[in-house]
């Protein structure tokens, strides 16, 4: 029985790399990562775990416990990265400044990364980090997808407009710098979309071509 999408088989065997405090703490600089960002609470470990089948993410209620980089080994010479949340107010200032020093110094020095899956509550979207992010994304031109995460908190015709709201202000704000989809870890809304995105950034040729909605 073939696989549709080339993501899966390597999904279905992702493993736990290493984690690292500070960026040469990380893994060889070598081969593919896509990198998963958002800000605290956003539903960056649901998402991974959801798009991966395992339990590779530890998710917690309490906003904030993502303090370091998370690698996660696709293959040899592909992983995904669970990035610090980022902007929960309870986190202290001395911790906060650690994780923005880091963060930056990991996405404006690592070669492997080849896109971004940006996270947002869809109830909640571009917040002031949201907006930092896209503002980087454009600067720097790397590859972005936003993920509009929690999309079963509203009905089905909300959360639609929410989508198309947010498209309208990403194209005035930012141009085309990033594609977007609804996106729901319990429901399992958009994970084939999501993960056609990861399987074309990580060079998988046999991807479907498939555009992300957006």
């Amino acid at each position: 029985m073939s696989v549709k999408n080339p993501i899966l088989g390597l999904c279905q065997q992702a493993s736990f790399l290493i984690s690292a405090a500070k960026v040469d703490q990380c893994p060889d600089d070598s081969g593919l990562e896509v990198a998963f960002a958002g800000r605290s609470n956003a539903g960056k470990s649901s998402a991974l775990n959801t798009l991966t089948h395992a339990n590779l993410a530890r998710t917690s209620k309490t906003p904030g416990r993502t303090q370091l980089l998370n690698f996660f080994r696709l293959d040899d010479e592909r992983r995904l990265v669970d990035l610090p949340g980022y902007g929960y107010a309870k986190v202290p200032i001395p911790l906060k400044q650690h994780w923005q020093r880091h963060l930056e110094a990991y996405l404006g020095s690592r070669e492997s990364l080849a896109g971004l899956i940006l996270l947002m509550d869809i109830r909640h979207p571009l917040t002031e980090f949201d907006c930092m992010m896209l503002d980087w994304s454009v600067a720097s031109g790397m590859p972005m997808h936003i993920l509009l995460t929690k999309a079963d908190k509203l009905a089905f015709g909300a959360a639609k407009n929410a989508l198309l709201k947010v498209r309208q202000d990403l194209h005035r704000g930012w141009g085309e710098a990033a594609s977007l989809q609804l996106f729901s870890a319990p429901k399992r809304l958009g994970i084939d979309e999501a993960q056609t995105v990861l399987a074309r950034w990580l060079q998988l040729e046999d991807t479907p071509a498939a555009e992300a909605e957006g």
